[in-house]
Order: C-alpha cells, then structure tokens, then sequence
C-alpha cells in the first residue's frame, strides 16, 4: 500500500507564495510518478503539475512560470513551490502517485493523498 500525505497549505492573500509538501510511504516503485492535482469547488479535479521518473516535469497552463514541482533530497518527499498565488487558485490541492506516467496514456493515478486546503483572499 502506498500512502501519501500533504502539509503546507492554508490561507493567505493574493501574490502570496505556498510551499505544499507531499511525504510517500510504502513503495518507490508503485510510486515512481508523482504530481499534483487540484479540485475547486463545484469544479473538476484538474493535473497541476507532474514529475517524472527521469525528473522531468509538466504543468498546466494555468500554473506555468508560477509553480514549481521538485523532488526532496529525501527520495520520499515531493514538493509544490507557489508563487503569485490568485484567488482562483484556491482549491483542495492533492498528492498523487502511481508506477507509471499515467498522463502519457490519458489515465489517473492509482495513489493518492487526503489533499491540503489553500484559500487565496484577493
């Protein structure tokens, strides 16, 4: 079983920064492809961000030039850096991971997180 958990989030103003942290737990290999996903709402679940098993990343259109996806020095721990945060990035921001890149193949990813609340005031 692999288990995903988040921290960082909270409420902060427009043009603020967030670091969201996720730790994964209970197999590197079911979990070598990770990324972030968000869910506002009343709205669908949408990919932020991903990174993959060679470091290479991905993001949404949304979020280019603002977020950024990394991995921990800690092989366990990803991590989410936002930058010039809008209010219409508040949503529940979630963790997720699977063995595979699931974005190249237009699937979802098995594993995910309990999700981390961001709230941008404007």
């Amino acid at each position: 079983q692999v288990d995903l958990v988040e921290s960082g989030g909270g409420s902060v103003q427009a043009g603020a920064s967030l670091r969201l942290s996720c730790v994964v737990s209970g197999g590197s290999v079911r979990s070598s492809y990770r990324g972030w996903f968000r869910q506002a709402p009343g709205k669908e679940r949408e990919e932020v961000a991903t990174f993959g098993l060679d470091g290479r990343t991905r993001y949404a259109d949304f979020v280019k030039g603002r977020f950024t996806v990394s991995k921990g020095d800690a092989e366990n721990t990803l991590y989410l850096q936002m930058e010039s945060l809008k209010p219409d990035d508040t949503a529940v921001y979630y963790c997720a991971a699977d063995s595979f890149p699931w974005w190249s193949f237009g699937k979802n990813p098995q594993y995910w997180g309990q999700g981390t609340q961001v709230t941008v005031s404007s």
